[in-house]
């Protein structure tokens, strides 16, 4: 391994990030500008091509602008943890390993104290190790089959990762009654209530044997916190066009509201589990009574609507904030949502207390674009309708790509089915050609609301420039920038950290 410990590091966020990384991204999460950033990757890159490019083969792929390591000419033991933590029917021998493996300190003297930035990242990764550790035992501990000895071990290792897990808790007290030991069942539990109470929380029902009863085994995606979030709730409400419009909340309902206005596109079952946007609204539903609908046409929603238009997006919201008894609440507005919740906040000056846009633009490209641009974007429309929903996902390959360029293969294969399996090709090329038209750059001066604009620096979909047009025309808008290319944050990407302590900053000030 390189002596260098930024190179050491560099090779880790490489090999786990999989996707090609831009190089002034690396030269902001690895290196201070009085350091000459450009110089010290291209130093670093070359201790690493002598490591990588061995046998005949070229792992280090690294052009102009991008750097990557190519995923499929190496084996990581993160991945194959991860992948194993999410298997129904490994055996437990392979689980065992799995655990092993997953019991050292990811990267360990790969520390950089100075770049905070990298710092997030790894400690993120750090977290994702721990808590697949965390399933680990919990699956070993939680096996039938396994004997009364094995399942002490693994249910002590699942309670010392997760310490007020009380299933873990009532996992090990019962490992220990089943071997007779019914002295140090007491004694555990006596501590464990100890300490469940010192820190606030219920104490353990202790007559009840997980192990007996078994608990649900789930894949989980990948996720910034696998702390449980409530349910979410569906709900329907019917529109004056009689169009039946799903909508969900999830959190507690002492919790303070916030709203996400619809976004393209969506579905509120899929995208619950989704490996890109989901660790986000799990996240936000810790804090707050998360409230997100699906726009008619797609998702749960009706998709046979009379009307597909602008007008009929800012009416549904209209409608969801109805149904959902919220008088005054803050609103989040995603790519053309942002749109839609700017021409409801200046409607309803009143009802908006504060207002996030993230990737969004006050005018379609019917408005803007240039005669070229115009035949270029309606010829993928055609497109759109005519393989929309064919088996092949090259067409939807055109969205996927460039919502989010630095996706894996995996990634961007969800999206891709998640696109077919959320509106047809018919109510697809509807909502590009509502979304063309949209115009609200008169409106941005009505906004009396505290408002913050987010946006992704390099986003290929919607230009930066857009971003900042917003936030400069809204009166006295905050304006933030993301380090990404993506124009929908995937979980895993530092950006989104960022993302989500934005938003949390933001609410907490005064409206």
């Amino acid at each position: 391994m390189p002596a260098s410990r930024k190179t050491r590091a560099l090779l880790g966020f490489l090999v786990l990030s999989e996707a090609p990384q831009r190089r002034d991204r690396l030269c902001d999460l690895f290196w201070d500008v009085p350091d000459d950033p450009r110089g010290a990757l291209r130093w670093s890159l070359s201790k690493l091509r002598p490591l990588m490019n061995t046998g005949g083969r070229t792992r280090l792929l690294a052009d102009r602008e991008r750097v990557q390591i190519d995923p499929g000419t190496i084996s990581v033991d993160f991945h194959k943890v991860r992948m194993q933590a999410n298997g129904e029917t490994e055996k437990a021998s392979t689980l065992e390993q799995a655990w092993e493996r997953a019991n050292h300190l990811l990267m360990e003297n790969c520390e950089l104290p100075n770049q905070s930035d990298f710092g997030a990242w790894l400690e993120h990764k750090r977290g994702e190790v721990s808590r697949l550790r965390i399933r680990l035992a919990r699956h070993l501990a939680m096996s039938g089959d396994a004997a009364p000895e094995n399942t002490e071990v693994w249910a002590e290792r699942w309670l010392m990762d997760a310490p007020f897990d009380p299933v873990a808790a009532q996992c090990a007290v019962a490992a220990k009654r089943r071997l007779g030991r019914q002295h140090e069942a007491e004694s555990l539990a006596e501590e464990m209530d100890r300490a469940f109470s010192e820190a606030g929380l219920d104490q353990p029902d202790w007559s009840v044997d997980p192990i007996a009863t078994g608990v649900s085994f789930t894949p989980i995606a990948h996720e910034l916190n696998t702390e449980e979030t409530p349910q979410q709730v569906v709900r329907f409400a019917q529109s004056e066009d009689d169009i039946s419009l799903a909508w969900a909340t999830v959190g507690k309902p002492d919790n303070p509201p916030l709203v996400k206005a619809a976004n393209w596109l969506s579905h509120l079952e899929l995208d619950w589990e989704a490996p890109i946007w989901s660790p986000q609204f799990r996240e936000l539903a810790k804090s707050y009574h998360f409230i997100r609908y699906d726009e008619r046409g797609c998702g749960l929603s009706d998709w046979d609507a009379p009307e597909i238009s602008f007008e009929s997006f800012v009416k549904d919201l209209e409608l969801v904030a109805d149904a959902a008894g919220l008088e005054r609440f803050p609103l989040l507005g995603i790519s053309q949502g942002a749109a839609v919740s700017i021409e409801f906040a200046a409607r309803h000056p009143d009802r908006v207390s504060h207002l996030i846009l993230f990737g969004g633009y006050a005018a379609g490209w019917r408005h803007t674009a240039s005669p070229e641009e115009v035949r270029e974007r309606e010829a993928v429309m055609v497109l759109t309708e005519t393989g929309w929903g064919r088996a092949n996902p090259s067409y939807r390959h055109l969205f996927s790509q460039t919502f989010m360029p630095s996706a894996t293969a995996d990634e961007l294969a969800w999206f891709d089915e998640f696109q077919a399996r959320t509106t047809s090709p018919e109510n697809a090329v509807r909502f590009l050609e509502a979304f063309s038209t949209i115009d609200v750059r008169e409106r941005l001066k009505d906004i009396r609301c505290p408002t913050m604009v987010i946006h992704s620096r390099n986003d290929l979909r919607i230009p930066m420039s857009s971003g900042r047009s917003l936030a400069a025309q809204i009166p006295n808008a905050e304006f933030v920038g993301l380090e990404s290319e993506n124009h929908l944050l995937i979980g895993r990407e530092p950006a989104s950290m960022e993302f989500l302590k934005a938003v949390r900053r933001f609410l907490q000030t005064e409206a």
